[in-house]
């Protein structure tokens, strides 16, 4: 028996490198898959791929609207929405301070982090009609420290951890259990490609050697922390995060021959 038999999960920004990683592997799984996203092409490709237990649902994160309907087709196609996955997010181009533009501030805390206040709203009568369930948001290192050029993006990741550990408490008697998982850089476009508005990728400048585990993570190493954290076998985890980058925020190792 597959962990995710007879679950129906919503995994929003459910295109890109880390999405689509986690899309497939809760499909693998056994579970209905809800497929959010504001790429229609991908998303319906994606969907089409995955089969009859997969939809896509276009879901615009900063709409409360759009959030409604998505809930509604998860639970008129499957019965239920049992796991959210707050996966959708967007990084500003790099500049201080003194260089980022309101509307760029706006922008990113609107997709980071009023997206996932409105998917944690709307999503949670739903889970608690299903009896329970599992949010995961998808926080980041940035929201752990502080990075310079970044202040949008960071801020975002910061108050998402004081939102999770606010929802888990809010939810945790519903039997609805609510966690962040904070990624290190990891190989996917989000990391490889400039932002948009921005001329380098964190890539151009970022090198795993220094630390403990020198490489960069792949989709499915979240991938798979996000199916221990919205599976049974997590059933008395909330309200914590994790963090999953290598070892990055410890700093340098000792090289093998000096360990």
């Amino acid at each position: 028996m597959n962990r995710f038999d007879n679950q129906t999960v919503l995994v929003t920004g459910g295109t890109g490198g880390q999405g689509s990683s986690h899309a497939r592997a809760f499909h693998a799984e056994g579970a209905n898959v809800v497929i959010g996203d504001i790429d229609t092409d991908r998303g319906t490709a994606l969907a089409d791929e995955l089969g009859p237990r997969a939809r896509f649902t276009r879901l615009d994160v900063t709409d409360e609207s759009s959030w409604s309907a998505a809930v509604q087709a998860a639970e008129s196609a499957f019965g239920a929405l049992n796991v959210l996955v707050n996966n959708a997010g967007v990084q500003n181009p790099p500049a201080p301070i003194e260089n980022t533009d309101q509307a760029t501030w706006s922008r990113i805390l609107d997709i980071n982090l009023t997206g996932t206040f409105l998917g944690i709203k709307v999503a949670a009568p739903a889970l608690r009609r299903a009896t329970g369930g599992a949010i995961v948001n998808i926080a980041s290192t940035m929201g752990l420290g502080g990075t310079a050029h970044y202040a949008p993006y960071v801020a975002s990741k910061w108050a998402v951890r004081g939102l999770t550990r606010t929802a888990a408490l809010e939810l945790g008697r519903d039997h609805i259990r609510v966690n962040t998982i904070h990624p290190g850089v990891i190989a996917t476009p989000f990391i490889q490609e400039p932002a948009a508005g921005a001329t380098v990728a964190i890539s151009d400048f970022y090198s795993p050697e220094p630390f403990a585990i020198p490489r960069l993570g792949e989709p499915t190493d979240v991938t798979r922390l996000l199916l221990f954290l919205t599976s049974s076998d997590a059933s008395f985890i909330t309200g914590s995060e994790y963090v999953i980058d290598g070892g990055l925020l410890l700093g340098p190792a000792l090289q093998a021959e000096t360990a």
